[in-house]
């Protein structure tokens, strides 16, 4: 038997199925730049997600957690956040309900605000006995890349392309991340890049983002194939 897609599944398939690993997509609600979706992290966490579980025995696909940390682009209209402290607590009552059904829990995160939220509750459902492990949707690169630059536009132009309005790609604050992390931090991202792009969306196309698409898929499959390896 296949996996779940939870979202169309009834419960008495599931219940009689195998179930050994829920997976559960994070994504984000923010600004990504004047040329792409808000949804563009979920919209990414969700399709690898899908490609990575497909036909996985055991495996169930839960919708998506699409509104995470996302403070630093609290000054865009659009955006929605529910800060880190409640996106935690979200996460670890998901995962306590999970652990009813399910013996282990997967976080695949498209968005990297969401990382001390996701740290916290894994931390804290381990500690309470239930088994939870962590994907991030991360790609190679120095830092100057980190948000709606080259990298995503690519990607979305390989997900949605009519989403994209390459007409407005223009490039924003191009230093490394590392760099930028302190006026981050104090200023959010407004102050450091006015059109909300942290990189250049200059040369983005279809055929990268398939490729960089390809590898994030490889990489989880090889989380999952390692999470699912003992019976």
């Amino acid at each position: 038997m296949s996996g779940f897609i939870l979202s169309t599944a009834r419960w008495p398939e599931v219940e009689a199925g195998p179930r050994r690993l829920l997976v559960v997509p994070l994504g984000s609600l923010e600004q990504h730049g004047p040329h792409l979706p808000m949804d563009t992290d979920t919209r990414i966490a969700c399709f690898v997600a899908a490609r990575a579980c497909g036909g996985r025995a055991g495996v169930g696909l839960a919708p998506p957690v699409a509104i995470g940390a996302s403070g630093e682009h609290a000054d865009f209209p659009g955006t929605l956040s529910i800060g880190t402290d409640a996106l935690a607590l979200v996460l670890v009552e998901l995962g306590r309900h999970a652990s009813l059904h399910w013996p282990a829990m997967l976080l695949v995160n498209g968005h990297g605000g969401n990382g001390a939220a996701i740290t916290d509750a894994v931390a804290r459902l381990r500690a309470e006995g239930r088994e939870c492990h962590v994907w991030h949707a991360g790609l190679p690169g120095d830092g100057s890349d980190a948000h709606a630059g080259r990298t995503e536009t690519s990607l979305m132009l390989a997900l949605a392309p009519s989403e994209v309005l390459l007409d407005r790609a223009t490039a924003g604050d191009t230093r490394p991340i590392a760099e930028l992390i302190p006026e981050l931090r104090a200023h959010g991202v407004r102050k450091v890049s006015p059109n909300g792009v942290l990189g250049d969306p200059a040369g983005a196309s279809a055929a990268e983002g398939t490729r960089l698409l390809d590898l994030l898929v490889a990489n989880l499959t090889e989380t999952l194939d390692s999470l699912l390896a003992d019976p």
